[in-house]
């Protein structure tokens, strides 16, 4: 069974920006920068209309994804591995512009809150980097409803032992002692396929960036970019060889169920997106050439015990879900772990699963 969503986006959704809004605040000699840090720091557990609350509410709403914003994810060495086996982007996630006072490790290490995993490096963090496809396919992580924004109300309230990094404020930034830090959050925490190009870069101790790894989505393949001076980088990470590329194989049982469609001459497709401007069939040969007419991201959903949840991938009798709207409560009901800050899952068997569906996010060319 297949929902269809209705095509997202207006005029001015389909003009083309040379490069992203900047954050703006309303900086004052009343109202100062280190008076809207604090408030930018302050959780909102409730819905709340103070003049505090919308004033950083605005703040906020300033920084905005478009098409083929630059992107990053960043991590830590234990995750390597799942990225490489065919990990897709979700849950948390910035703006480049809004990390570029922020290149060395330790100030990376700072968006994840995690410790690097036993007998790995300590001083280098991963990036996964990309262009965004559409802006509908980001949320502000609001823990309090503001307009029509979808919110995300449990997030603030996830004690420590169930959470994986540093708290959700719920003001839409990142926690931080001298920084303002716009944060996003993949719609719904769902999977996003992988577009063209991206890349997997290392941050050492020093600053220094290194390109590792660039993504050849017609072949799901990780190339490597990296010289034999940078293996050290990868060394004792579980599952990673640093002389080796990666590429998923077509039977692959726990491919993910997320991915672009479109059509091309009325006939439909798997796509690739290589935003801002080129979305193509997914084939070798002449193929990757013909640009799509059409274009629509199709995510698998179900409802869990009550709980609406996204369908990371199948196996047998069993479907791996993820909670679109994690809270507290919820959590430890259902027995799901947290994979990522923000992304829990669990195993859900496949006859306890109702309405279970391919729902389409349609995206305006």
């Amino acid at each position: 069974m297949r929902d269809t969503a209705a095509p997202h986006g207006s005029m001015a959704h389909l003009i083309e920006n040379t490069e992203d809004l900047p954050l703006l605040a309303p900086v004052t000699r009343q109202l100062s920068w280190d008076r809207i840090h604090e408030l930018s720091q302050a959780p909102r557990h409730v819905a709340g209309g103070d003049p505090d609350h919308r004033l950083i509410t605005s703040v906020r709403r300033t920084a905005a994804v478009q098409r083929g914003t630059r992107m990053k994810k960043i991590f830590m060495a234990a995750q390597l591995p799942g990225y490489l086996a065919g990990r897709l982007i979700s849950g948390f996630c910035y703006r480049s512009a809004d990390l570029a006072d922020l290149r060395t490790a330790a100030e990376l290490t700072v968006l994840t809150g995690t410790q690097p995993a036993p007998g790995t490096t300590t001083d280098v963090v991963f990036v996964l980097r990309w262009r965004a496809t559409d802006p509908i396919d980001y949320h502000i992580p609001f823990t309090t409803p503001v307009d029509d924004l979808a919110a995300y109300p449990g997030l603030a309230a996830i004690p420590p032992h169930e959470r994986v990094g540093p708290p959700v404020l719920g003001t839409g930034f990142a926690p931080s002692r001298h920084h303002l830090v716009p944060e996003f959050v993949t719609a719904d925490l769902a999977d996003l396929p992988l577009p063209a190009n991206a890349t997997i870069v290392a941050h050492t101790a020093e600053g220094t960036e290194v390109p590792l790894y660039s993504y050849l989505p017609e072949q799901r393949a990780w190339l490597r970019l990296f010289g034999p001076q940078w293996r050290g980088l990868l060394a004792g990470i579980p599952g990673v060889q640093p002389d080796q590329e990666y590429v998923a194989t077509a039977t692959d049982p726990a491919a993910p169920t997320t991915r672009l469609v479109g059509r091309y001459q009325g006939e439909l497709y798997d796509a690739v997106a290589d935003p801002p401007h080129e979305f193509r069939v997914l084939a070798r040969g002449r193929a990757p050439h013909f640009r799509m007419e059409t274009l629509a991201r199709r995510t698998s959903r179900t409802v869990w015990r009550g709980t609406a949840c996204t369908v990371v991938r199948a196996e047998g009798d069993w479907l791996r879900v993820r909670l679109c709207r994690p809270d507290a409560q919820t959590i430890p009901n259902l027995g799901a772990q947290c994979v990522d800050r923000g992304v829990y899952e669990a195993w859900a068997p496949l006859a306890e699963c109702a309405d279970l569906r391919e729902t389409e996010t349609r995206y305006i060319l």
